[in-house]
């Protein structure tokens, strides 16, 4: 692949990674604060060079797949992945679940990579707890489209979701709207895990990234598995060797 010559475009000693970002914001920055931390760096130049796209005009995935109302994300979601790749990214991330129903969309518009976050939190889950009963939180709109279904069962894994998954709606809604750490916000995201947890859940995948910003608000009585902080994690592997 042929990079610009600006001092924008990756080198092969310090790659660049496109962030399909702005669905929603919050959770856009809370990856990028994610990668900060894990990164093992003593000064500024040893960190990842992220290029994002933080953009919070994507339509709305709630309503498209949930409502059915929307109009699509797809074009744009393939927009922001080709304008990525033409500023010199070596590879594409998405810290958003739901979008992933048009991760074609974004890789078939591009020649270089685009990660798919949920092939690497189950990989990360069946690697660490095999034959695991996953207790899903995440937007409704998931299980409707069995995004994650699909990727299960080759990982020996099962899932189950909460009774009332409206209640997991409200407190995504809640944090784009900035009521994430409103206290009855926390509340209906704590009953929502108590669940799952009481349906026999091994782990809990925070499959949706707003749930990332206000994952402190849940116990470790079962372990955690963040779909935010598992792809920092590879990102920074990937481009550090660490």
């Amino acid at each position: 692949m042929t990079h610009s010559s600006d001092n924008t475009a990756a080198t092969a000693d310090h790659p660049m990674v496109g962030v399909l970002g702005g669905m929603g914001p919050d959770a856009t920055v809370a990856f990028m604060q994610k990668v900060i931390e894990v990164t093992p760096g003593e000064d500024d130049i040893d960190h990842v060079h992220l290029l994002v796209d933080n953009n919070p005009k994507v339509p709305s995935r709630i309503r498209a797949l949930i409502d059915g109302d929307g109009e699509s994300p797809a074009p744009a979601i393939a927009a922001m992945a080709r304008r990525l790749e033409r500023a010199g990214c070596d590879f594409l991330v998405m810290p958003c679940n739901t979008a992933h129903y048009y991760w074609p969309d974004a890789q078939q518009a591009v020649g270089i990579p685009v990660w798919h976050i949920v092939e690497r939190t189950l990989d990360r889950v069946a690697a660490e707890m095999p034959n695991a009963k996953v207790g899903m939180l995440c937007s409704p709109a998931l299980r409707k489209i069995g995004l994650y279904e699909g990727f299960v069962e080759a990982r020996g894994l099962t899932l189950v979701y909460p009774d009332d998954e409206d209640r997991v709606l409200e407190v995504i809604r809640a944090v784009k709207r900035g009521a994430g750490r409103a206290p009855d916000t926390h509340a209906a995201f704590c009953d929502a895990a108590r669940d799952v947890r009481a349906a026999g859940a091994d782990v809990l995948v925070l499959a949706c990234t707003e749930l990332s910003v206000i994952r402190d608000a849940l116990d470790d009585s079962v372990p955690i598995v963040d779909t935010v902080q598992v792809l920092a994690e590879d990102v920074v592997a990937a481009v550090t060797g660490d």
